[in-house]
């Protein structure tokens, strides 16, 4: 088909031949542009109003927002699952909790448990001598520490006393300069509030007899889930292979290894740091002869297990027994202690033993400890960093394995801690996905 040439009024006939010239060369493409070379445009013209020569802009938004809204959907989806699992453990918490007792002093027992197995224990004899052994050494630690807790406690309460006075006094002086009056005032609110809430104190004796019986309960059934673990921990990934198959149970085996490894690492890491920090700051409180100076740093020692939120709290806790027992200018003294056992801490122990065995961030640990203390009292808080570290292997797994099928990582350098890890690094490189079917969201997307 003949291309159309129309001189245009008022050009030359040189510069209509170089516009049919150009012409020739643009051949139409549309209606709208066949109309356009026939007669003047005019600002109606639908070309002029809208200057989207290439695709339809709006296929190129309706397919962006179309693979939005299907990926939105899934995001929504993955939450109300993990919505729901809370949910669950919530009302499964107090079966679960021993579960996750076991399952955390299983990771620091289970080192001397092998050593004993490879010199000729038994199993059983092994997990019992160990679980035994350790129960008598914290055992022992208590009863320790009873007696200087006993001894100590009258002093306290005199110092106690005596320490709340001087902070009225020090209240009633310059720069705050409180009238007495309205500490008193104070003081008889907080003590008519305790008498109108005698019913829910008296109440709450009660419900605490109730929740040590629960106590006890749960320390038994962790200890005889510890036992179980340590002795027939190696049959359970012989068994979940045999029940997930050849090549969901590689992946698990693979999986669950690397997070029994990290939170091995992070168990003994964390025991070796709250060590260090007990130790030097009970060495400060017994230099400084405030009291309860050995209780302090084994509260020391198992608050910090929570990072960072444990260790603050600990050394509060033992700045405020130094000001009210002794002296401002002690508690002082303790807090630059506290203070510098714990910058030690943070800058050369945690980086130099935890960096390999966690490698989480900082803000992502402190909503961790925020979100599981919340959801599930402190000791959600203590399981947080586990967790958030289970998770973190997993994610990493997960992008280790679209790496490997996507072609973005050599498979030589991934160094997998199982053969059944070497065998799914394997099927990962040769994997070719075929057609995948529409799913949930891609119907819903549809409609």
């Amino acid at each position: 088909m003949g291309k159309l040439r129309i001189p245009r009024m008022g050009r030359s006939d040189d510069a209509a031949n170089k516009a049919a010239s150009q012409d020739d060369a643009v051949p139409a493409t549309g209606a709208a542009r066949l109309r356009g070379r026939l007669r003047p445009a005019t600002p109606e013209d639908p070309v002029v109003r809208t200057p989207n020569e290439g695709v339809d802009r709006g296929m190129v938004i309706g397919r962006g927002l179309r693979w939005t809204s299907s990926w939105a959907l899934r995001g929504l989806l993955i939450f109300a699952a993990l919505w729901v699992s809370l949910k669950i453990i919530g009302l499964f918490w107090s079966a679960l909790l021993p579960v996750f007792l076991a399952l955390t002093v299983s990771t620091v027992l289970w080192p001397p448990v092998r050593w004993l197995r490879q010199n000729g224990f038994r199993p059983a004899a092994a997990a019992a001598t160990v679980l035994l052994s350790s129960i008598a050494v914290v055992s022992s630690i208590f009863a320790l520490m009873a007696p200087s807790v006993s001894s100590q406690v009258p002093e306290l309460t005199k110092n106690s006393i005596d320490g709340v006075r001087k902070v009225q006094d020090w209240l009633q002086g310059p720069p705050f300069n409180v009238q007495p009056d309205q500490i008193d005032n104070a003081v008889k609110a907080v003590t008519d509030k305790l008498q109108t809430s005698g019913d829910k104190i008296a109440s709450g004796v009660f419900s605490g007899v109730s929740v040590a019986s629960e106590i006890l309960v749960t320390l038994l059934v962790a200890a005889i889930l510890t036992f179980l673990m340590l002795k027939d921990g190696p049959n359970f990934l012989p068994w979940l292979r045999s029940v997930a198959g050849r090549g969901a149970g590689a992946h698990l085996t693979e999986l669950l290894n690397r997070v029994w490894q990290t939170l091995c690492g992070f168990i003994r890491t964390q025991a070796i740091v709250s060590a260090v920090d007990a130790t030097f700051i009970g060495i400060g409180l017994i230099a400084l002869r405030v009291p309860l100076a050995i209780p302090l740093a084994i509260i020391t020692f198992f608050g910090g297990f929570i990072p960072i939120v444990g260790a603050f709290v600990a050394g509060s806790l033992a700045v405020l027994v130094a000001l009210v027992t002794k002296s401002v200018t002690t508690a002082l003294l303790v807090l630059l202690i506290v203070v510098l056992v714990q910058q030690i801490e943070g800058h050369v122990l945690q980086p130099l033993l935890q960096s390999r065995s966690m490698a989480l961030h900082p803000a992502l640990i402190l909503l961790g400890i925020a979100l599981g203390g919340q959801l599930f009292g402190i000791v959600g808080a203590f399981f947080a960093v586990p967790v958030a570290a289970t998770v973190a292997v997993t994610l990493r797994y997960l992008g280790e394995q679209i790496d490997l099928r996507t072609g973005d990582l050599d498979p030589e350098s991934v160094k997998p801690l199982t053969p059944e890890g070497k065998y799914a690094v394997e099927q990962a490189r040769d994997d070719i996905h075929p057609e995948t079917k529409p799913d949930l969201a891609d119907k819903l997307t549809d409609l």
